[in-house]
């Protein structure tokens, strides 16, 4: 890069909190999605939300926040609402943070759900990204994308191991573009609609706290803030990257954690 592309970088990179920033979040109704969105919102972003459920009523559509409510495997219910999203604004950050919660064949619906929609709407969006901007998609992984969790079907796992090496594919495909790509591969976390279970289990939340390097639980909070992290500036030059937000406990051999139970 010449002295003048870096100059030129420079400005583009200044002038990044002062256009309109559109961010859309897929599966922004619950858990790590909803916290995204709030943290989106609160920085003053324009934001798109799509949900397989309907946005509660504590989150009430704003000025600045729309919601849309729909199944991501109807290809025509979503391609027309990405039309309409895109109407608001070109995009600067693409969240992804759905999963499969259906009670049809796991694996047919984890891979529907968690790749062939997420292919889709990256493959729809990337000409609708803002021009000399940083750009961003994130991916919500899992440590199960390079571990097992028996609680977990066959086609969870595949789902997670595809969208981190999804994720490398478009940093690679997409870089050109501006857009950056990462994922993020968090561990068991507590998040609103569990807490009340987790309060009601407290012998199970101090075993995750006693084999938690960091010696507690996690928050959906502090997953997305993680992701908000890679759709700001400050990572404007990582891409093509997982980030685990464990707290560590994947660092620890098994044999280890069986002695501290």
């Amino acid at each position: 890069m010449s002295v003048k592309e870096v100059s030129s970088y420079a400005i583009h990179y200044n002038e990044w909190e002062y256009h309109m920033i559109h961010s859309l979040v897929i599966g922004g109704t619950r858990g790590v999605g909803r916290e995204v969105v709030k943290l989106f919102a609160s920085q003053g972003h324009t934001v798109s939300v799509i949900g397989k459920r309907p946005s509660l009523a504590a989150d009430a559509a704003s000025d600045n926040v729309r919601y849309w409510t729909m199944d991501f495997t109807n290809e025509t219910e979503l391609l027309a609402a990405l039309t309409g999203i895109v109407k608001r604004g070109k995009l600067c950050n693409l969240v992804f943070a759905h999963r499969y919660k259906g009670n049809e064949d796991p694996w047919d619906g984890e891979l529907a759900t968690s790749l062939t929609a997420t292919k889709k709407i990256i493959e729809r969006l990337s000409a609708e990204f803002c021009k000399d901007s940083d750009n961003s998609i994130v991916l919500t992984s899992s440590i199960v994308s390079h571990l097992i969790a028996d609680e977990q079907p066959l086609g969870y796992h595949v789902a997670k191991a595809g969208l981190n090496q999804m994720a490398r594919f478009y940093a690679v495909t997409l870089g050109k573009q501006g857009i950056r790509v990462n994922s993020v591969s968090p561990s068991v976390f507590i998040k609103e609609e569990s807490q009340e279970y987790y309060r009601s289990n407290p012998d199970l939340c101090q075993l995750f706290s006693k084999i938690t390097p960091l010696g507690r639980m996690g928050t959906a909070r502090e997953i997305a803030s993680v992701i908000v992290f890679l759709c700001s500036p400050a990572a404007s030059y990582v891409t093509g990257q997982d980030i685990v937000v464990d707290g560590g406990i994947s660092l620890q051999a098994q044999p280890a954690l069986a002695r501290k139970i």
